[in-house]
């Protein structure tokens, strides 16, 4: 393996004094939390978060008068369901009776019938 250098415990020890040198630096680097550009960052990630409660809040309430319009068309659906069904149960209740009005109105012609051949 060219170019492979073997450091010994004094460099790599200055690396890693140097390596968390930089990161104390970096860390003392950023900016406090009165900082102009920090309070102007944390009120934009306020305002953003306020925004979506209200878009959430909208769309609860919108989704809420949708549940509410369609739990009231199946109301309304299931009334003339049954309405419907009522009705054709009379039609049919009608009908019966008029079949059976005209089948004792056959028997009573034949009877009638009969009665006068038999005399």
């Amino acid at each position: 393996m060219r170019g492979f250098k073997d450091y010994d415990v004094k460099e790599r020890l200055a690396r890693a004094a140097e390596a968390r040198q930089k990161a104390l630096e970096k860390f003392k680097a950023r900016p406090g939390p009165d900082d102009p550009e920090v309070v102007k960052r944390r009120e934009e990630r306020a305002a953003i978060a306020a925004a979506r409660e209200v878009r959430e809040a909208e769309r609860k309430a919108q989704k809420a008068k949708e549940a509410e319009e369609r739990a009231a068309r199946e109301a309304i659906e299931k009334v003339e369901r049954e309405a419907r069904e009522r009705r054709e149960a009379i039609e049919k209740v009608i009908r019966d009776a008029a079949e059976a009005a005209e089948r004792k109105a056959e028997r009573d012609r034949r009877y009638a019938a009969r009665k006068a051949r038999q005399k």
